[in-house]
């Protein structure tokens, strides 16, 4: 069996061709060094020294390893070392998923500083499925900004915070001058989004236990293309307050509270282990992260102040 400890006691052996000189390198007794010397021999297959005199000499087969030994140490102990990163040279792409709200809003920050802190790296941004969720091992995705209940086994993640489901509608919609109640909602025409993430399954689960279902008018894979609708139906949207809030400013839109009670939304940035001590992971995340969190504190709290103002 071949015993790679023995490597730097090879190592000094050929060097000092003297059990007592290499017992004081190692640091041990000469009587542990002869011990090693006839382990290295029978593992070798080979005398390595052979003594001449008051000295010895080295076989052929030791010369040979004198000669290959220092590149293959030096190799051993490159394993060992912390991995290097240089955030100048990283040009590495960073494969970023969430809804095309981030994508609009969130995403156009993270490569502005990402252009200034590492200029030859670059991103790949693709349109979250929270199917995707327990398969993250597999996918080629370094980061996800998504809603979770939690952290799920093998990931890792930061809650970023946590918002309500609201409606939001045209400031001309017949319902924007009236309270919502159950019967006004679930009659409602509603647009719905399918891409970007799990936003409608507690609402689902809250309506089931009512025996209530919505109105489907359009189901549509983007935020943009819902606003849009918007703002020229009579359509609702229920989505997080704090993309409500994003709209509403930019649309001349009315956010009205959620006419049942459905758990609030919680935030999470996840990433697979396999990334968690990767240097340049490290700093994507920790770039990301902060630009994530802060967006929806602000647009959480411009929600709570234009729910106020439509009371």
């Amino acid at each position: 069996m071949n015993n790679y400890k023995l490597l730097p006691a090879l190592m000094s052996l050929l060097n000092t061709r003297n059990l007592t000189e290499s017992a004081k390198q190692l640091n041990v007794s000469q009587s542990a060094m002869s011990k090693t010397l006839i382990l290295i021999r029978q593992s070798f297959n080979d005398p390595i020294l052979i003594r001449e005199g008051n000295s010895f000499r080295l076989t052929h087969r030791a010369e040979q390893l004198k000669q290959q030994l220092p590149t293959l140490l030096s190799s051993i102990d490159a394993l060992y070392l912390p991995e290097s990163f240089d955030l100048a040279l990283c040009d590495r792409q960073f494969n970023l998923a969430s809804s095309d709200y981030v994508a609009q809003f969130v995403l156009p920050e993270i490569c502005h500083q990402m252009q200034h802190q590492a200029s030859h790296a670059t991103i790949n941004y693709q349109l979250w499925q929270s199917a995707w969720l327990s398969e993250l091992a597999d996918q080629n995705i370094d980061l996800v900004s998504t809603i979770a209940d939690g952290i799920p086994e093998n990931l890792y993640g930061i809650q970023m915070t946590e918002d309500p489901l609201v409606v939001v509608m045209r400031k001309g919609h017949p319902l924007s001058q009236f309270d919502l109640d159950l019967k006004l909602y679930c009659d409602a025409r509603h647009i719905v989004i399918s891409g970007g993430g799990d936003k409608d399954s507690a609402l689902h689960i809250a309506l089931n236990k009512l025996n209530k279902q919505r109105k489907i008018f359009a189901n549509v894979p983007f935020f943009q293309t819902a606003i849009e609708l918007l703002s020229t139906t009579d359509t609702i949207l229920t989505t997080p307050l704090h993309i409500a809030a994003t709209y509403a400013k930019r649309n001349n839109l009315v956010i009205k509270p959620l006419p049942l009670v459905v758990k609030n939304n919680h935030y999470y940035v996840l990433w697979h282990a396999k990334y968690h001590h990767d240097p340049a992971h490290k700093w994507f995340r920790e770039l990301c992260f902060p630009l994530f969190k802060q967006h929806i504190l602000t647009t959480v709290q411009l929600g709570q102040t234009l729910i106020h103002q439509n009371k």
